[in-house]
């Protein structure tokens, strides 16, 4: 699916539209190339994270780039692939569930899936053997912007115990993990497949694939990390490590794969004396993000005629649209001096999470996306 785009930029909608509420601008073209530069520098397996953008209008279009199978986390976004996809592979990765979604996921006919304590593999014993189990390994290790091992994985030695348990009970072993958000540091997947691969060993297993997660977007601030150093350090280590028996990879990019597609554009409500901005959106719309991971730094300033605010900036508190008095960013944002009533902030790299955490909390909230060629 290659949507014919309506307009071809932001500004150009803008200027035409003036919108009062905030927009997400849609680039299928910048999706598909990103989809397209996974597949070709990773070695093996690309799995989108639904749950970064479950859009319909996303998944279709990554289904046209070639992607083919997903990171599920509940029934609902299973079904939303199948309902793009019908044979797309279904990695059930999210480590706790109900009987009742297990019982879906049977029926949907789920790949993989994942587990993290023994009890959880005892719920998956209705799923055919040939399912896939990935044991979830868990690291004290630097370098994302917060540890996903809080929540969900397992030191080496209970892994190691748990891939046993997998092996034994005749389903298809395998390990995972997540290096965390944003994470930019070659090292860090490094760090994690060495301990994978001694986890193995010490299980005396051996697993068909290593699923070395997410994690590989680090720019909603600064430049992009080097995907292909990324790509190129976790086959070379998973060679190091395993050796002969090597497992096959598979990754599940979802921040990756569609922040630069999309960009959300907000409208100036007001200004006040002492410097504050209210916007159209705020941390219960697209920007709810921000309240624990901070501000990004790709935003710019037009106005209303789609002309760019240049001058010197200067720091301001920005509030969203609501009546709660909470609904506003973490910290004061670096905006032009000459900013006014009826300019236009656009967030860029604004594909992850915008969309899928956005409520309509006081009746504000984003709409559906506008298609661009271009969204520079």
């Amino acid at each position: 699916m290659r949507e014919t785009p309506n307009w071809a930029t932001p500004t150009a909608h803008i200027l035409r539209n003036r919108p009062d509420t905030a927009q997400l601008y849609f680039s299928p073209a910048a999706l598909q190339g990103m989809a397209r530069r996974f597949q070709d520098g990773f070695d093996g397996l690309v799995t989108y994270a639904v749950k970064a953008n479950p859009g319909e209008e996303v998944l279709a279009n990554l289904v046209a780039a070639g992607i083919r199978a997903f990171d599920v986390a509940s029934p609902r976004e299973m079904l939303a692939v199948r309902a793009v996809c019908g044979d797309a592979a279904l990695h059930y990765n999210n480590p706790v569930r109900s009987p009742e979604e297990i019982a879906v996921a049977r029926r949907l006919g789920v790949a993989s899936c994942s587990v993290d304590c023994p009890r959880e593999l005892d719920k998956l014993e209705a799923l055919p053997k040939t399912t896939e189990i990935s044991v979830r390994l868990a690291l004290p290790v630097a370098g994302a912007a917060y540890d996903f091992g809080e929540k969900f994985g397992l030191d080496p030695e209970r892994a190691a115990a748990l891939l046993r348990k997998v092996a034994a009970r005749g389903f298809v072993p395998a390990i995972t993990f997540h290096p965390g958000t944003q994470c930019a540091d070659p090292a860090a997947w490094g760090a994690y497949i060495a301990a994978a691969a001694k986890v193995a060993r010490a299980a005396d297993v051996q697993i068909a694939r290593l699923n070395v997660g997410g994690g590989f977007a680090s720019h909603r601030s600064g430049a992009a990390p080097d995907l292909e150093a990324i790509f190129a350090h976790i086959r070379a280590e998973t060679e190091r490590c395993f050796g002969a028996q090597a497992p096959k990879l598979v990754c599940e990019p979802g921040r990756a794969m569609v922040a630069d597609a999309l960009t959300l554009a907000t409208r100036v409500k007001a200004l006040r004396d002492g410097g504050a901005v209210f916007l159209n959106d705020g941390i219960y719309g697209g920007l709810m993000e921000m309240r624990d991971i901070g501000v990004p730094g790709r935003l710019r300033v037009i106005d209303p005629q789609g002309r760019a605010r240049t001058a010197d900036p200067v720091s301001r508190v920005i509030f969203g649209p609501t009546c709660d008095s909470l609904d506003r960013l973490p910290a004061p944002v670096p905006l032009p001096g000459d900013i006014a009533e009826g300019d236009y902030v656009l967030f860029d790299s604004m594909g992850a999470y915008s969309r899928s955490l956005t409520t309509q909390f006081n009746g504000y909230g984003l709409e559906d996306m506008v298609t661009v060629a271009d969204l520079v």
